[in-house]
């Protein structure tokens, strides 16, 4: 359920963001996700759909990139990726690891319209490191 306030704030966000940059129809949104993060994008899309009916993101899509896990071993000092179903290091195999990376969520880009044009030209995409709020590891959203 708690999508339903992320969906909020992403909408929120993308809005103004849109807004600022002259947008007249949000198409897409594009979300970087860690496998940790226990978001789940097809929950978001559901309360986009409901929640943006009558803006300018009506019918716009997610699309969602899953980020990997990302650890230190305190135990040989080696960096390695992991699935959440091995949860050991990937050199050594010990268990005393270190987060680096995994719970991220935030916006990496929007393909928006910036003319009223119903097409999805790669000119017409805002593409930056958006920000809604804090959600992960990382300090991003």
């Amino acid at each position: 359920m708690h999508e339903l306030s992320i969906t909020e704030h992403l909408l929120d966000y993308c809005l103004k963001e849109a807004q600022r940059q002259g947008a007249v129809k949000i198409r897409a949104i594009k979300i970087c996700v860690g496998q940790l993060g226990g978001i789940v994008p097809e929950c978001i899309q559901v309360y986009l759909d409901m929640l943006s009916e009558g803006t300018i993101a009506e019918g716009a899509r997610i699309e969602a990139e899953f980020l990997p896990v990302r650890v230190r071993c305190r135990d040989c000092g080696r960096e390695g990726e992991i699935t959440p179903r091995s949860l050991q290091c990937p050199h050594c195999g010990s268990l005393r690891l270190e987060l680096l990376s995994g719970k991220e969520f935030y916006i990496e880009s929007m393909e928006v319209d910036t003319d009223g044009d119903k097409g999805t030209a790669p000119d017409h995409g805002l593409e930056r490191g958006c920000e809604p709020g804090s959600t992960g590891d990382t300090g991003r959203a």
